[in-house]
């Protein structure tokens, strides 16, 4: 049984930086509620180079719609805009600071792309799966038991910023 099918959030704005900053806080509160925290921060980032290129690129207003639906195993994330000009993924020089925002979103998601949206407009949106991809092991030899069973300890650390991963440092406060 499937208690949840289909989940739908929508948030109108303008699109402007302080407002970006908003909606992608909205997004991971969101996410979070949906239990879908691994998918937060390449939501977060889609989201955020989609609304960047509406304040950046979109005419006549900045006016938009952020969609996201989550749907059995797939969320998407979706802008609507009132520009009808599609965007397209271009070739930047390694020294550019920006255009490479749809290529980011196309590095982080599954699929993406963009539709018209009515006579004026369009939607431009990506997918990410909720379900990891299935890890397969590989084929590994039998072992081979011994009479004695064998007993072994080891403790691995991986240090990290002088920690050991995992652990975080004690830290106490003292009021006063």
């Amino acid at each position: 049984m499937i208690s949840h099918p289909s989940r739908h959030c929508t948030v109108e704005l303008q699109a402007l930086p302080s407002r970006i900053g908003q909606v992608r806080r909205i997004v991971s509160a969101q996410l979070r509620y949906w239990h879908l925290d691994p998918l937060i921060d390449r939501a977060a980032l889609g989201v955020t180079e989609l609304l960047t290129n509406v304040h950046r690129h979109a005419q006549p207003d900045k006016l938009c719609t952020v969609e996201i639906e989550l749907l059995l195993d797939r969320l998407t994330v979706s802008v609507h805009d009132h520009d009808p000009r599609l965007p397209e993924v271009r070739d930047v020089e390694p020294s550019a600071t920006s255009g490479r925002g749809l290529a980011m979103v196309a590095a982080v998601s599954e699929s993406w792309g963009v539709r018209p949206d009515g006579e004026s407009g369009k939607v431009v949106w990506f997918t990410l799966p909720t379900a990891p991809a299935p890890v397969t092991a590989p084929a590994r030899r039998p072992r081979r038991t011994a009479d004695k069973p064998a007993h072994r300890f080891a403790e691995v650390e991986h240090a990290v910023d002088g920690h050991r991963a995992g652990h975080a440092p004690a830290r106490s406060t003292v009021a006063g």
